[in-house]
């Protein structure tokens, strides 16, 4: 197992490094960041003050082309070809913590917002549809099904609620199962993710993973943190669904079975982690690669990105893990 990200030529044009990005992303190169050649960076707004307590949040259009993103103020579209800033609107308070693209339209967004609610904005008439009305703590996910024509929304009071994508009413609601000798920390989110068949969905509390049929909002399979051991930071389903990549606030990944949500292999941060930094630097976040199977990525807390896969005598996760130093 290698733990370095893949490099990019910076003389490579924004389209080819996207393409490059999904089709060669690996842990051979050296990194490199890469930078358009007019110099131009995409920035957000952000506060005059309470700078640590701000949620910063972007997504993808489907195509690649352009992201919207926020950190604490006014919500920003850019074009990704360009790096050039198209507009910004939704003037903070209250600020957004959540954004996803509406699958069927990409000039519509939802934004789950620090006061609880969710908006529904397009942003080509720049124009607020609706707002939707159902939490009682900050939103802190949302995710669609074009299988099921729903809007699934997660936040800190650890309610899941069920959106009709179509009419924006609510459809069902529900909580996390969180054990009484639990006690939340102060930022206790729930973040939720469809399964490939987008008729179940993932979510991730720090207390447990717990995999839900959508249209009953029933818990199928759910997998709870011991009392003793480190809470969950983040997880996240394989592109093809099979596997669960979950990393723990010590630093630990855990590589789950999504069918039996049963641990199967486990990495210790001396396998991606220099020891000289290791005692001040964590994951906060890990992300599957949208066509490698058995390839992920963790956003650490220093700002930097680390891939890894399995060796390359191995190619899958299904040999017991070896790490090298």
């Amino acid at each position: 197992m290698h733990s370095r990200t893949g490099c990019v030529d910076t003389n490579v044009g924004v389209e080819r490094v996207t393409e490059y990005l999904l089709q060669q992303a690996t842990t051979k190169c050296v990194p490199q960041l890469w930078q358009p050649k007019s110099g131009l960076l995409m920035i957000n707004d952000l506060p005059e003050s309470n700078i640590d307590l701000v949620s910063p949040c972007f997504c993808l259009s489907k195509n690649d082309s352009y992201v919207v993103s926020a950190s604490g103020k006014m919500v920003s579209l850019f074009n990704m070809l360009i790096f050039k800033r198209m507009r910004s609107f939704m003037q903070s308070p209250p600020a957004a913590t959540c954004i996803v693209f509406y699958p069927p339209d990409n000039n519509i967004i939802a934004i789950g917002m620090d006061d609880s609610t969710i908006l529904i904005y397009n942003v080509r008439v720049d124009e607020l549809t609706n707002k939707l009305k159902g939490h009682s703590k900050r939103i802190s996910s949302l995710s669609f099904s074009t299988v099921l024509n729903v809007l699934v929304s997660s936040g800190l009071d650890a309610q899941i609620v069920v959106w009709d994508s179509i009419t924006w009413e609510k459809k069902n609601n529900t909580f996390l199962e969180i054990s009484s000798g639990w006690l939340p920390s102060e930022l206790s989110e729930t973040h939720v993710q469809f399964d490939k068949d987008e008729r179940h969905f993932l979510a991730v509390h720090e207390t447990q993973l717990a995999i839900y049929e959508t249209t009953k909002l029933q818990c199928v399979k759910q997998w709870v943190v011991g009392n003793f051991c480190a809470r969950i930071a983040h997880a996240a389903f394989s592109c093809d669904a099979e596997l669960l990549y979950t990393v723990m606030r010590d630093g630990i990944v855990l590589i789950l079975g999504a069918s039996d949500l049963v641990p199967r292999f486990e990495i210790d941060p001396s396998a991606y982690l220099p020891q000289h930094i290791r005692t001040r630097v964590y994951p906060l976040v890990v992300a599957a690669h949208p066509q490698k199977a058995n390839q992920f990525a963790l956003g650490l807390s220093d700002g930097g990105v680390v891939i890894i896969e399995p060796m390359e005598s191995e190619s899958t996760w299904t040999a017991p893990l070896q790490v090298e130093n």
